[in-house]
């Protein structure tokens, strides 16, 4: 790539003639990297660098992607407060090396998904004012004063729904629009990707204005786009999938087969996950949690019963509820008297089956970033979705939307695409 100078970027002409070029990301709040990982899979991204507070997480994190043969961040691994890139030489550092990625690198995002438990219902609550809710407003920061090409936001729905959240989501947006970026937003649910879990989460992408004109679009007075198409990389329509006859309770009888029900998508189904990952032979599948109390109270749970507030019982021929393994929330194998091992929560996230845990870490440790993280199928989706918007785009126009297209023309000129 010819030098440019730190005010200057590709024109777009250029820019649309180094496709195979890989998009740059710095990713924070990286825990065990499941959204990253979703991201360099598609074969469009690199991640340059990471960010992680817990160093068990950012352990995983380096050990993980070792073992599946993906190259360490050139800029690499930052174990430390992310609010330590406001101020001082790390703030300085942080600048420099986005710099110098623009330099091989036409594109470059950051993405991450800031802790939630004071946005969430089931979680602390406290919202902005939370040890967690401010590192929201942390992260809306950083991209502010770094101002890169685009971002990715991941929060939980109670940021987005809830009344007394929902201000401060509003006042985010407020501050990325007086940055200079356009947006786009969607309460998605990670089994429209394909993952066995109902999971809904707010997702936030916008885009330099600058960076928007590189890419070609036509820019008007709104800072919204419109002509985002989320659907894009979906599998799945989520109120279809949820209106299905799936099964409902049955009794728990240890070790029974049963078969699996003609009408329904079997991929979508958490025994389906554990053959194709091979959770029994799996290097983190004697991981899981041993009862003080023995397992009488495991053995009285019904197969399907996960509408509980702990102790759900997963259906073998069903998707799963949230992974979300913090709070006293159990989570039972469907015809197993015991807790569901890593290696089946992964699974249920819908990580690759080289994905591998290091044996070192601690239970908690793991399942805490496991439900922590982004499911990784709708990670990948995410990422085909903003590479599509780039490079995929038959609508130049933001502020026209997808409904507005005619839908033969729309279908016409993807499958041209």
């Amino acid at each position: 790539m010819e030098n440019t100078s730190k005010n200057e970027r590709p024109n777009s002409l250029h820019l649309f003639n180094t496709m195979d070029k890989k998009i740059g990301i710095f990713s924070f709040f990286a825990g065990a990297g499941f959204l990253d990982l979703g991201f360099e899979k598609t074969g469009h991204y690199e991640t340059l660098f990471m960010n992680e507070y817990h160093k068990a997480f950012a352990d995983i994190y380096i050990a993980s992607r070792k073992k599946m043969g993906i190259a360490p961040p050139v800029f690499g691994h930052q174990v430390t407060d992310i609010t330590e890139n406001l101020t001082n030489l790390n703030s300085i550092w942080l600048s420099d090396n986005l710099k110098e990625a623009k330099k091989s690198h036409d594109i470059v995002g950051f993405i991450g998904g800031p802790p939630c438990p004071d946005f969430s219902i089931a979680g602390k609550n406290r919202g902005q004012s939370g040890e967690n809710g401010k590192l929201s407003g942390t992260y809306i920061e950083l991209i502010c004063q770094n101002k890169p090409d685009f971002f990715l936001f991941e929060n939980v729905k109670g940021l987005y729904r809830t009344t007394k959240h929902r201000e401060f989501f509003e006042a985010m947006k407020l501050k990325l629009i007086n940055a200079g970026y356009y947006i786009t937003e969607k309460l998605i649910n990670a089994i429209e990707f394909g993952a066995p879990q109902d999971r809904d989460r707010i997702i936030l992408i916008g885009f330099q204005r600058s960076a928007l004109g590189d890419f070609g679009f036509k820019l008007n007075g709104s800072p919204l786009i419109k002509n985002f198409n989320w659907e894009k990389n979906t599998i799945f329509k989520a109120d279809e999938v949820f209106g299905l006859n799936w099964p409902t309770l049955e009794k728990f009888i240890e070790n029974t087969k049963k078969p699996m029900p003609s009408n329904i998508p079997v991929e979508l189904t958490v025994e389906h996950w554990f053959k194709k990952n091979n959770v029994e032979k799996h290097p983190n599948g004697n991981h899981y949690f041993i009862p003080r109390a023995g397992l009488a109270k495991f053995e009285v749970i019904d197969e399907g019963d996960d509408l509980k507030k702990s102790y759900k019982r997963l259906h073998r021929w069903r998707y799963s509820p949230t992974a979300a393994y913090g709070n006293n929330e159990v989570h039972l194998h469907p015809y197993k008297p015991r807790r569901i091992s890593a290696a089946e929560a992964l699974a249920i996230q819908s990580l690759p089956k080289e994905f591998v845990i290091p044996d070192h870490i601690t239970l908690t440790d793991m399942f805490k970033t496991i439900g922590n993280g982004v499911p990784y199928l709708a990670a990948k989706g995410l990422a085909e979705n903003i590479f599509d918007f780039i490079y995929n785009n038959p609508i130049k126009d933001l502020k026209t939307s997808y409904a507005e297209v005619n839908s033969k023309q729309y279908s016409s000129v993807y499958q041209s695409a």
